[in-house]
């Protein structure tokens, strides 16, 4: 009896079982990628170890699902239970990053329209997360595990204006900023406690840009009334006005020299603001007004686009100050004021830099950044919504899956936060976020990624919460 038992011990120990080790040494096939070879001869030689089928969730979905069950991590059903709740299209994908390759996921099954309905149902109607289309199956296989979300993380409705901008500061996951029509500028923390920690007033009128120091110390903003306020964050003071002759419609820190306000107004200019001494240092004249800006990350590169759907590569002497106009760009296919330009340093699209244009006639733009031909633009894609009244902003989505196609998410007239992937216009819209009462404006992801911040046309600012995928 105890030889049995031994033999029994032998034969499920992987490092002296004949028929493991033959299937790990048998040569490779046609098939192009070996690893998927050996894992396949694998797992079907140690198919005896399901005990029942039902405990991975993927009963008759094939051999993709039951590889993804062998290959799970140990906390395989901590990692799903958030998903389930919130995510129409959960096709059983944890791929990001920062996961070892060894247990990236593969897509083994699609949800059903009922189990739609019912998981966007439990997750109420302040917060659902819920198809664009009627389609579910399509939406199934379109959604982004990675964009999904478990609710609200907090709620700001102090406001009684519009919140036409916010930002999270700068590489921080805490500080959040929104500016208002009513020119009233509001400081927050978003951490586990929420509160509002300043309430900058001076402008007079709407607020229409504003942007975080490097060191997150002090915030610029500029306004419909001609002015650019520095505010000091800790004191809640201004610290600095500088008096314009036209509206001031955006603003950028320079990202190497802080020294540097890039400031963008109706007069048709870009000017150069020395932050320490608020004196203007140089400037250069455009066809139209400025409405949108956003560096590069080296600095040397400002991108600008003005009322009439042009966009502008401009060039930045850091050192100096001095700035030319290198590059005209009218692919954009739209004559209608830009209403956001965000620059990214890498796109898995492109494998290099890219730019988003929003236009307030809906259309929202791809191009791809040529860094050494003083940022050339080439048009990839574009997508045409439904025009807007109000000047709804865009921003990139986190680059957390490995997926091809480039997401963007945005505000709508309608109320609703919609995530769009702009290389498959036919099918863009990927997901939707439902919480708001109003035209939401502004989105805006914080460092971490865990958090997006979305504005709308009533005061409220909502701060939503994404599902962890890792």
């Amino acid at each position: 009896m105890e030889d049995k038992g031994d033999e029994s011990d032998t034969d499920r120990d992987p490092k002296i079982d004949p028929e493991f080790i033959g299937c790990l040494l048998q040569p490779p096939t046609a098939h192009n990628d070996p690893n998927y070879v050996g894992i396949r001869r694998l797992l079907l030689s140690r198919k005896n170890q399901i005990q029942t089928r039902k405990e991975w969730r993927c009963n008759g979905k094939g051999y993709v699902a039951y590889r993804n069950f062998m290959r799970r991590p140990r906390n395989w059903e901590s990692l799903v239970a958030p998903s389930l709740t919130s995510t129409p299209g959960h096709s059983g994908r944890w791929a990001s990053f920062s996961i070892p390759q060894s247990i990236v996921f593969e897509t083994g099954s699609r949800t059903s329209s009922r189990d739609l309905r019912s998981l966007n149902n439990s997750f109420g109607h302040r917060s659902s997360f819920s198809s664009s289309t009627g389609d579910a199956d399509r939406q199934a296989r379109l959604a982004e595990p990675a964009y999904s979300f478990v609710g609200m993380h907090s709620i700001f409705d102090n406001c009684k204006a519009s919140v036409t901008i916010l930002k999270f500061g700068h590489m921080s996951s805490d500080l959040l900023a929104f500016g208002a029509s009513d020119g009233s500028l509001t400081i927050c923390l978003v951490s586990e406690s929420p509160s509002a920690l300043q309430q900058l007033r001076g402008h007079s009128k709407s607020i229409t840009d504003f942007d975080f120091s490097s060191n997150n110390q002090y915030i610029a903003s500029s306004s419909m009334d001609k002015t650019v306020r520095v505010w000091e964050i800790s004191k809640g003071h201004c610290i600095r006005v500088i008096y314009g002759t036209s509206s001031q419609l955006c603003i950028r820190f320079n990202p190497v020299n802080n020294n540097l306000l890039l400031v963008g107004n109706a007069n048709r200019e870009i000017s150069v603001i020395n932050f320490s001494t608020g004196r203007v240092i140089n400037k250069a004249l455009f066809g139209n007004e400025i409405t949108a800006m956003d560096n590069a990350h080296t600095g040397q590169l400002t991108f600008a686009g003005d009322t009439q759907g042009c966009i502008y590569t401009v060039s930045v002497n850091t050192h100096k100050g001095s700035i030319f106009r290198s590059h005209q760009n009218r692919s954009s296919r739209s004559r209608s004021p830009i209403t956001t330009i965000e620059y990214r340093t890498f796109s898995l699209v492109v494998r290099g830099p890219v730019l988003l244009v929003s236009a307030q006639d809906g259309t929202l733009c791809f191009f791809s950044v040529a860094l050494e031909v003083q940022g050339y633009l080439t048009l990839l894609c574009s997508l045409k919504l439904a025009p807007r009244v109000h000047s709804i902003r865009a921003s990139f989505c986190p680059l957390l899956s490995l997926e091809k196609g480039e997401f963007v998410v945005s505000g709508s007239e309608d109320s609703n936060v919609y995530f769009y992937d702009l290389t498959k216009p036919k099918h863009a819209c990927v997901n939707k976020l439902q919480g708001h009462g109003s035209p939401v404006i502004g989105v805006a992801w914080n460092h971490g990624e865990n958090l997006l911040a979305s504005s709308d046309s009533d005061g409220t600012v909502i701060v939503w919460k994404r599902a962890k995928t890792s």
